[in-house]
């Protein structure tokens, strides 16, 4: 299957959702469960760091209904506790900026090197949050 510009931009539109989810699973965490002012500030900060000019071109390419791993697996169905929340949400979110930092090297090269800064922003804040627990 050839990559097209709407396959391309679906891929974008997926990992900008699964990027934002994935810090705001982790903010709050910080802000409600473990009252780290600072953390869940950084965390926020970066979320809204994680946006890209002219979202809605993304948005238009977005099709749930033949998304072919829509369905949740096994491992996604458990949690232990409030840490394996963490770890889980903050690797998904250092993955999708990841996948954006490459995708977005076709399209625009400042977008993809914003998302480089993030995902290293992640690495730092996933230090911060383990330290404290």
């Amino acid at each position: 299957m050839a990559t097209t510009k709407n396959t391309l931009h679906r891929l974008i539109d997926a990992n900008l959702n699964r990027l934002r989810e994935g810090i705001r699973v982790c903010e709050d965490i910080e802000r409600y469960i473990n009252n780290n002012k600072q953390l869940s500030q950084k965390l926020k900060s970066i979320r809204h760091e994680a946006r890209v000019k002219d979202g809605e071109i993304y948005l238009k390419s977005r099709d749930i209904i033949g998304d072919v791993l829509k369905e949740t697996t096994l491992s996604e169905t458990k949690r232990e506790d409030i840490k394996s929340i963490q770890i889980s949400n903050i690797k998904r979110a250092q993955e999708s900026a990841r996948v954006l930092e490459e995708s977005l090297k076709l399209i625009d090269t400042k977008e993809a090197e914003k998302f480089k800064q993030i995902r290293y922003e992640l690495y730092d804040v996933e230090k911060g949050i383990f330290e404290n627990i």
